[in-house]
């Protein structure tokens, strides 16, 4: 066969492979260019990842601002994108959304009804930067108490904390407040991060939980001392300002940290074991730290053998270094564990949403045997451990496992961290059941979707945050250094 070039020479044959030559190269041109193809253009929608108050809330303060949290930059929104009705009544109010178009606030125009319900939604009119809508509107409900709140809110801890000396240049500054905050009050002006009298260039977002980030626009300087402000104009969503101007420092290192940045756990950080349904015990387990059921009551804590304090805000246990708080203890306890919760669903969907993972289905879910170096891990299949596992790096170096199945690790095996790494660092996020053999040794902090089990003789040097319920067979759970 003759090539197509190489072919005959009569006039009309070359120019007829001219024509369609230059139709071709036109056709690229213009493809090139981004002329419409039959190919669909599809942009990923964007997902509501919190609200506050929180779906089934009670008692909301009567000066309640609403707010919600979305994965991704939204276009500005309408009263008719973000509504609140009591029953069929429209609730007049205005709709703010912050800087980075990843939040946006609702305040009504006077004080809510007491003792109310109410429906808030986000219509599928509500569009993202990329032009991308919800499938449909989103709605959820809360009830409101029979007062405002004046309390202030206060800063519960900071990242890092206040005289840290080794802090890794490529880091972010976080601070966690003891209440849900007012995103459109943090801001690059509010919130800054100073060199001496140098400010550093950064931006501020809120979220997850109850978390303020602040991001330099570059790596900070090595061995160097850095003060962070939180301003007097910072309130939260019930209008109460910071109680005070607050002030911390911290000392760069020489190093940068290896793997994804840390996911803030927010007040879910300050317990060891936090879960909504229950946490039993078979006697005699051992805790070290605080633990916390919310919605559940206290009776949903078994196996403790509880002792209610006088003031019945917390209990004590033999079995506890600590103490435990439940959604009936008194207050300030059910509002603070409202928050650790909200923090707790937060930190789950930060880390199941961190994209473009270092390793994916890594040994097929399989990690038995196996050195893992800092990163982002993703499985699309249940996670097993049959033979042990070390985790080796640096005590700034940061694990995510992200898997949309179970993990589970074998009787007697065990998850080592090695070089220096901290528990604190180990985050695995698990849509699973979480189940640690008997006499088995894990480390991390394990961010569960569902239940998580830790059977006879089973140890574990992390934090256990469960959506649904935990169950301790004799087994020890101790809280890492923060």
């Amino acid at each position: 066969m003759q090539s197509l070039i190489a072919g005959p020479r009569h006039p009309s044959v070359r120019g007829g492979l001219a024509a369609r030559l230059g139709v071709l190269l036109l056709a690229l041109v213009v493809t090139a260019c981004g002329a419409e193809t039959d190919e669909p253009v599809t942009t990923t929608p964007p997902e509501l990842t919190s609200t506050s108050p929180m779906d089934g809330q009670p008692d909301v303060p009567l000066n309640a601002t609403l707010s919600v949290a979305f994965d991704m930059a939204m276009e500005p929104f309408s009263e008719a994108t973000f509504t609140l009705k009591q029953g069929d009544t429209r609730v007049p109010g205005t709709v703010a959304l912050s800087a980075d178009g990843t939040s946006a606030t609702f305040s009504p125009s006077s004080g809510l009804a007491a003792s109310t319900v109410f429906t808030a939604t986000i219509t599928s009119s509500a569009k993202s930067t990329a032009g991308a809508s919800f499938a449909a509107a989103r709605s959820w409900t809360f009830t409101t108490g029979v007062a405002a709140d004046t309390s202030p809110p206060r800063v519960g801890e900071t990242t890092p904390s206040a005289d840290t000396t080794d802090m890794a240049v490529n880091r972010k500054v976080s601070v966690t407040f003891t209440k849900a905050m007012d995103p459109l009050s943090l801001t690059s002006a509010s919130f800054t991060v100073r060199q001496g009298t140098t400010q550093v260039p950064g931006s501020v977002t809120y979220g997850p939980g109850t978390t303020a980030t602040f991001t330099p626009e570059a790596a900070l300087a090595s061995n160097t001392l850095f003060t962070a402000s939180l301003g007097s104009s910072i309130k939260d969503l019930n209008g109460n300002l910071l109680a005070e101007p607050f002030t911390w420092s911290f000392q760069t290192g020489a190093t940068a940290a290896k793997g994804p940045m840390p996911v803030s756990l927010g007040t879910a950080g300050n317990f060891a074991i936090l879960a909504k349904s229950g946490v039993s015990s078979v006697p005699a387990s051992t805790v070290t730290g605080d633990m916390g059921v919310s919605p559940a009551a206290a009776s949903y804590l078994t196996g403790f053998s509880l002792v209610a304090d006088a003031t019945n805000v917390f209990a004590t246990s033999t079995q506890l270094v600590g103490k435990a708080y439940a959604a009936n203890s008194a207050v300030p306890t059910p509002s603070n564990l409202t928050t650790a919760v909200s923090n707790m669903e937060g930190a789950y969907n930060n880390a199941a949403g961190r994209p473009t993972p270092n390793f994916l289905n890594l040994g097929s879910g399989n990690i038995g045997g196996k050195t893992l170096v800092p990163g982002l891990y993703k499985w699309t299949s249940t996670v097993t451990v049959p033979t042990d596992v070390t985790l080796s790096g640096g005590p700034n170096d940061v694990w995510i496992f992200q898997t949309t199945g179970d993990l589970t690790v074998s009787a007697a095996r065990r998850v080592t961290l090695a070089g220096g790494a901290l528990a604190k660092n180990v985050f695995w996020q698990v849509a699973g059941r979480t189940t640690v053999g008997a006499s088995a040794h894990f480390a991390g902090v394990l961010l569960c979707k569902t239940d998580v089990t830790l059977q006879t003789g089973a140890t574990l040097n992390g934090r256990i945050l469960s959506q649904t319920n935990v169950a301790l067979q004799q087994a020890t759970v101790t809280q890492p250094a923060r």
